[in-house]
C-alpha cells in the first residue's frame, strides 16, 4: 500500500506530517508492521522532531552553520546553480525513515512528530512517499 502527500514549502521551512502519517496506517486496516516515510528529490528531507515554534527557529539557523548557503560548493559548477548547501543538508538529515506501529498506532514518543523540509534555494512542492510494511 502506497500514498504521496505533498506539501508546499519555503526555502528551511518544515511541515509537521505525522497526523497524515497516522491516517494512512488507520486506513490499511492493519495492526501492526511499520511505515516507510520517503521524501522524493535530493533537496529535501524527513526526520522527527518536537515541532514546536522554538526547534522550528533553531533547526534551520543549525543547519545553516553546518553548511551555510552561501559557502562555496563545486556542485554549483556542475549544474550552474545555487543549491549546493540544500543536497548537503538533505543528506546529513536523510531521505527517509521507518516508523514502526502496533494496533494500529505509531510508537511515536510523547514529543516527537514526523517532519518534511525544504533545504532548496526556492519554495518547493515536496511530494513525500509513504509505504506500509507489514509485519510477517
Amino acid at each position: 500500500m502506497i500514498k504521496v502527500v505533498e506539501v508546499e514549502l519555503d526555502t528551511n521551512e518544515m511541515a509537521d506530517i505525522t497526523d497524515e502519517v497516522r491516517r494512512f496506517v488507520k486506513e490499511s486496516g492493519k495492526d501492526e508492521g511499520a511505515v516507510l516515510v520517503f521524501s522524493k528529490g535530493s533537496t529535501g528531507a524527513v526526520t522527527t522532531i518536537e515541532y514546536e515554534p522554538g526547534l522550528k527557529k533553531d533547526f534551520p539557523r543549525v543547519m545553516e552553520r553546518i553548511a551555510p548557503y552561501d559557502d562555496y560548493y563545486e556542485h554549483h559548477k556542475t549544474w550552474g546553480d545555487d543549491n549546493g548547501s540544500s543536497h548537503v543538508k538533505s543528506a546529513i538529515v536523510g531521505t527517509s525513515l521507518v516508523v514502526p506501529f502496533k494496533n494500529g498506532e505509531l510508537l511515536l514518543g510523547t514529543w516527537q512528530q514526523i517532519v518534511v523540509i525544504n533545504f532548496d534555494t526556492r519554495r518547493r512542492r515536496r511530494e513525500v512517499i509513504l509505504q506500509l510494511l507489514q509485519a510477517l
